[in-house]
Order: C-alpha cells, then structure tokens, then sequence
C-alpha cells in the first residue's frame, strides 16, 4: 500500500447559474462553477421556457467589441 497519499482539497464552493444569476453554496474540490441553468430556471422543474444566455460566448464577443470601440474612440480623439 502506498504512503502518503495527497487527498484532493475541499472547498466551499460557489457556483453561479448564467440564467437566473442565482448562487448557490456547496462543497466540492473545484473553487468556482458557472453554469448555463440551474433547478430553478431550467424548464423541466419549473414548466416554463426561459431563453438561455450563453455567458462565456455572448462576454467574449463583447469584450472584443469594447476594444474594438475603444479604439475608434481614440482615433477620432486625436
């Protein structure tokens, strides 16, 4: 049998819905989750259809576009 084997960490862990930008508490290995839909927006629990934001895509692309703008606004500045 092996000798001092590392147990993984454990943390208090929160994890963000994208949708409904509810927080919910619980203890797990990974620091931080961020997920699209949760028990208390998704269809199947509450029978109703909400429209998905899809955080990591929609905040790249408009990240892009604030550079992007902040750009322009330079160029005219000068």
């Amino acid at each position: 049998m092996k000798k001092k084997i590392k147990q993984p960490e454990f943390f208090e862990t929160e994890i963000t819905c994208s949708t409904c930008e509810k927080v919910h508490q619980i203890g797990t290995t990974v620091k931080n989750i961020k997920i699209e839909t949760c028990s208390n927006c998704h269809f199947f629990y509450t029978n109703s259809q909400v429209f998905v934001t899809v955080a990591g895509q929609v905040d790249k692309f408009r990240k892009r576009y604030e550079k992007k703008e902040n750009k322009n606004e330079m160029i005219e500045e000068k």
